[in-house]
């Protein structure tokens, strides 16, 4: 089966389901995994940098649907071996990232294991909701920042050599504050986890909608994962408010397609649930 994941998903009939949140009122919920040997190996990334990144993804979900988060529930399955100065540098890039969004940590459960897995539900309240749903024909179609970075530090890990600190592999860059003052011009948005082709067909097939690329993409930018910037919709007479926005939040804007009458199939492999018996390395 090509897409174990869509058709397990497919399985739950709940009308909140498809978006990058589950919207309930003025909440809502999220909820991102954070495996070792999925999306980490423990060798590249210190403990205060994995559970940071593990944070960050997740506050990166509630950003794009314009929510502010609130609180945290953490989930872990810590090896047994871990000493008390290991457990006290996990907890430590958790409560730093926190507090960096303001995020209270309420509690979440623990559990012995061989392998370090991270599992957090975050909470966030929003007023306006931005969705994946929501693109209209003409659209311009945009993402924040740059892409292939991230894909390419994969590869290096992976044949054993180091990459920069800075890289956002280890720590995503988002855009927060961009986004909370762009969303009023937006029609729809998502964060660029599995990379810019899947998460394009994503809105391609909840909307029935197809886009014509306006700017050559290359296939590293089409298929780096875990990048986290932002791509969205929004009408083209809104196009200099976004630029201005951009600017003064000093964000890079791309604008590299339009939305037209059609489908976008995604050009980049599965990496859920591959069956290969080696680490994924998932988005």
């Amino acid at each position: 089966m090509k897409d174990k994941e869509s058709f397990f998903i497919n399985q739950f009939p709940s009308l909140q389901i498809g978006d990058d949140g589950a919207v309930i009122g003025n909440t809502v919920y999220s909820k991102d995994l954070f495996c070792e040997d999925i999306h980490f190996k423990r060798e590249w990334m210190s403990l205060e940098e994995i559970a940071a990144k593990s944070l960050l993804v997740n506050i990166s979900d509630a950003i794009v649907m314009n929510a502010r988060p609130k609180y945290a529930l953490l989930g872990i399955k810590i090896p047994s071996h871990f000493s008390p100065t290991q457990l006290e540098q996990l907890a430590s890039g958790f409560i730093e990232t926190a507090r960096a969004y303001d995020i209270e940590i309420i509690g979440g459960d623990t559990v012995a294991g061989e392998k370090l897995d991270i599992s957090i539900t975050l909470i966030s309240h929003t007023t306006h909701p931005v969705r994946r749903t929501g693109v209209r024909e003409g659209d311009l179609v945009a993402h924040t920042g740059s892409l292939g970075s991230v894909g390419r530090d994969l590869k290096r890990l992976l044949a054993g050599e180091s990459i920069p600190p800075d890289s956002k592999f280890i720590r995503p860059k988002l855009h927060a504050a961009f986004f909370y003052e762009a969303a009023p011009c937006l029609h729809a948005a998502l964060d660029i986890s599995d990379g810019l082709s899947k998460d394009l067909s994503r809105l391609s097939q909840i909307n029935r909608i197809g886009f014509a690329f306006i700017r050559n993409i290359s296939h590293e930018e089409l298929c780096s994962g875990e990048e986290y910037e932002i791509l969205f919709t929004f009408d083209p007479k809104n196009l200099d408010r976004l630029e201005k926005i951009a600017a003064k939040h000093e964000v890079d804007l791309t604008i590299f397609a339009r939305a037209v009458p059609g489908r976008y199939e995604s050009e980049c492999p599965e990496n859920h649930f591959q069956e290969s018996h080696e680490p994924s390395f998932l988005s």
